[in-house]
C-alpha cells in the first residue's frame, strides 16, 4: 500500500466517493473545531492506496502535549471495505513511513485499529472503547420501542408518564451562551469523578460544527435546566456525544425521557441510527458502569468497532513515554 497526501478539496471528493456515513470526526469541519483547542492543530488528509485505488482515508490532527507531538485520527482510517488484519498491518506500515518522511517531529499516531497487531500499543492516555450501542431509528416510535429490551421500554414509558421535565431542542439557546449547560456538566463531573472540558470547548464545538452537525437537547423543570445532551450528526448517524444531569435527576427519569426525545427529533431530521457512544467490554472494563443504562435502548444494538490504539513512529521516544507512565502508576499505587 502507498499513502498520498490530499488537499481538503480532494479529501472531500474522496469521502463522497466512499458512499458511506462518515464519522463526524473525519469531516473536514472537525479539524476546524479541533484547531480552537489549545495544543491542537490540523495536520492533513491522506488516502491509503492499493493498486492506485483508495482503500482508506484519514484526517489527522496534531496534538502537542508535555513537549512532544503526536497525530490523532478519530474513528479512522475510514475504509472502503472492512479490512483484514493484513490490510491494517500494511496500511499502518505505509502510514508510518509516510509520516516519518513528511514530519520528523511526530512521536506516534493514535487511530482506530480493529486488530491487535505487533505494531500497535494500548493508548498511553484516554479510555478507548471497542463496543457501542446503536439504536435503529427506522419505522417510527413504536418500531423503536419494539427493538428495545423490555427494561428499556418499561423505563422510557414510565418516564413519559411521570417525568415532570419538559424537553426541547435548545440548539439556538445553547449557541448563544453555553454557561448554564456547562455548570451542570461541572456538577456531573464532580459527581462521577472526571474533569470536564472548559466551557469554550463545548461552545466552539457548537459554533464551528454548526446546527447541521451539532444539536443540544435539554430537559427543564419549571424553567430550571436539569439535564442536557449534545448530539452530533453526520449523514444519517446521530451520536450522543456529551450528556449531563443534575443530582437527583435519575429518580425523576430525566435521562430516559431525554433520550427518547432525542431519538424522535433526530429521526425527524433524517437520521436512521442513534449511537450512544461507547460501553464497557473486556477490552474496556473501566466503563462497564455505562452498560446498564445504554444497552436497554436496543436489545440487538450492541456493535463492535475498531478501538483507538497507538502506533509508535519514534520507537525509542515512545518506549520512554511508556516508562514514565508506569512510574506514575506505581507512585500513585504507593500513595494509596
Amino acid at each position: 500500500m502507498q499513502v498520498k497526501t490530499l488537499s481538503r478539496e480532494e479529501y472531500e471528493v474522496a469521502l463522497e466517493a466512499l458512499g458511506a456515513d462518515i464519522p463526524v470526526e473525519q469531516l473536514p469541519v472537525w479539524q476546524d473545531f479541533e484547531s480552537t483547542v489549545d495544543g491542537r492543530s490540523p495536520w492533513g488528509y491522506v488516502a491509503v492506496l492499493r493498486d492506485g485505488e483508495t482503500a482508506a482515508l484519514a484526517s489527522f490532527v496534531q496534538y502537542e502535549t508535555h513537549g512532544y507531538r503526536y497525530l490523532r485520527a478519530h474513528h479512522a482510517p475510514v475504509w472502503a471495505a472492512a479490512p483484514s488484519a493484513q490490510d491494517e498491518a500494511e496500511a499502518l506500515e505505509a502510514l508510518v513511513a509516510h509520516i516519518r518522511q513528511a514530519d520528523r517531529s511526530q512521536v506516534f499516531m493514535r487511530l482506530a485499529v480493529d486488530h491487535e497487531l505487533p505494531v500497535t500499543r494500548p493508548c498511553l492516555s484516554t479510555l478507548p472503547y471497542d463496543t457501542t450501542v446503536v439504536v435503529d431509528l427506522s419505522g417510527g416510535e413504536e418500531a423503536i420501542f419494539s427493538r428495545m429490551k423490555p427494561r428499556g421500554r418499561r423505563d422510557v414509558r414510565k418516564a413519559l408518564r411521570e417525568c415532570p421535565a419538559s424537553m426541547a431542542d435548545e440548539t439556538d439557546l445553547a449557541a448563544a451562551s453555553f454557561e448554564e449547560y456547562h455548570k451542570i456538566m461541572c456538577d456531573t463531573a464532580a459527581r462521577d469523578g472526571f474533569v470536564p472540558a472548559p466551557c469554550s470547548y463545548y461552545a466552539n464545538m457548537m459554533r464551528v460544527l454548526g446546527p447541521d452537525h451539532c444539536r443540544v437537547y435539554a430537559a427543564r423543570i419549571d424553567g430550571e435546566l436539569v439535564g442536557w445532551s449534545l448530539v452530533t450528526i453526520s449523514g444519517s448517524v446521530a451520536t450522543r456525544y456529551y450528556a449531563a444531569t443534575v443530582s437527583g435527576a435519575g429518580r425523576l427519569h430525566v435521562a430516559d425521557a431525554l433520550v427518547h426525545f432525542e431519538m424522535m427529533h433526530v429521526a425527524e431530521r433524517g437520521c436512521t441510527s442513534y449511537d450512544l457512544m461507547g460501553i464497557g467490554s473486556e477490552f474496556a472494563p473501566e466503563t462497564m458502569n455505562l452498560n446498564e443504562f445504554k444497552t436497554k435502548f436496543a436489545k440487538e444494538g450492541t456493535v463492535r468497532i475498531a478501538p483507538d490504539r497507538d502506533v509508535p513512529i519514534k520507537g525509542g521516544f515512545y518506549a520512554a513515554l511508556q516508562g514514565v507512565k508506569k512510574l506514575r502508576a506505581h507512585a500513585k499505587a504507593v500513595r494509596r
